[in-house]
């Protein structure tokens, strides 16, 4: 048994010795490389780091070759895999930029389509939570739609859909959170405009019924707030909030909530002519 121990310890003793050897060798091979070869060999170096997804050090060997192989057979391969080294180290600003100017240097390439794809999906990766700047988001959304329109018949078609709706529905939720946000704080004029703009903005929305019913409870609030001068404007626009919601949704789930507040908005309306 000890024998077995011992000869198992010895194999992975020299498992990591032959791989602190190969590591050694590698790495003086890169430096030499970076510091003092020719062209073809930096590429040659990069390309075999590169399948082996060392990506920072061949991006490093692909940055020195940038300027020298513009006017080589090598350019559009060197841009190609440039842009991949920094992709696939998360850097989606840089990879997003480098595809760009892939496809911006080489429409011709076969590889065009899959790199206009490809800034289209790295802005994609960077768009961040609802919550903050929507900048990528939007870039990503206009870039993808630039792709369908560019290659219709592309089988990416239905990822970048699937991606646009995505993106769209992050943009519909910020809206949403910021015009629950207007009602939080009391500005019900800003709150309604918001809700109003979001069925404008989305139309397919899946929770229409939902944010028509927000914009009821909104307006009945801010009639209800109102001085006196405005309620009957801001009531009657309650009593059409309820009107489009039941027409739109007869069976809705928010209908004894909206009931009861339509309710209150005829009273009210009642009242206040009859006071006139």
């Amino acid at each position: 048994m000890k024998k077995l121990y011992f000869c198992k310890m010895k194999r992975y003793t020299f498992y990591i010795l032959s791989m602190i050897v190969v590591l050694f060798f590698t790495s003086c091979r890169f430096q030499k490389t970076l510091k003092n070869s020719t062209l073809d060999e930096k590429y040659k170096l990069a390309i075999e780091l590169y399948n082996k997804k060392d990506y920072n050090r061949a991006l490093q060997l692909f940055d020195q070759m940038m300027g020298a192989v513009r006017a080589t057979d090598k350019a559009e391969d060197v841009y190609y895999f440039y842009a991949y080294c920094y992709y696939y180290q998360k850097d989606f600003t840089m990879g997003s930029y480098y595809f760009k100017r892939f496809y911006s240097n080489f429409p011709t390439s076969a590889r065009a389509e899959e790199a206009m794809f490809m800034s289209a999906y790295c802005n994609y990766q960077n768009s961040p939570l609802y919550s903050l700047d929507q900048t990528s988001t939007y870039d990503a959304i206009k870039e993808l739609q630039l792709f369908v329109n560019q290659y219709p018949k592309s089988l990416r078609i239905p990822e970048c859909n699937d991606l646009i709706d995505k993106l769209r529905a992050k943009l519909e939720l910020k809206d949403y959170k910021v015009a629950k946000l207007y009602y939080r704080m009391g500005d019900f004029a800003a709150a309604a405009v918001s809700l109003n703009n979001i069925l404008k903005d989305y139309p397919e929305t899946p929770h229409k019924e939902e944010i028509m019913f927000e914009i009821l409870k909104v307006y009945q609030r801010y009639a209800k707030e109102s001085i006196p001068s405005k309620q009957i404007e801001r009531y009657t626009k309650a009593v059409n909030a309820y009107k489009d919601l039941v027409r739109e949704y007869p069976e809705s789930q928010y209908k004894s909530e909206a009931d009861d507040l339509y309710a209150k908005s005829v009273t009210e309306l009642d009242l206040l002519k009859a006071k006139q």
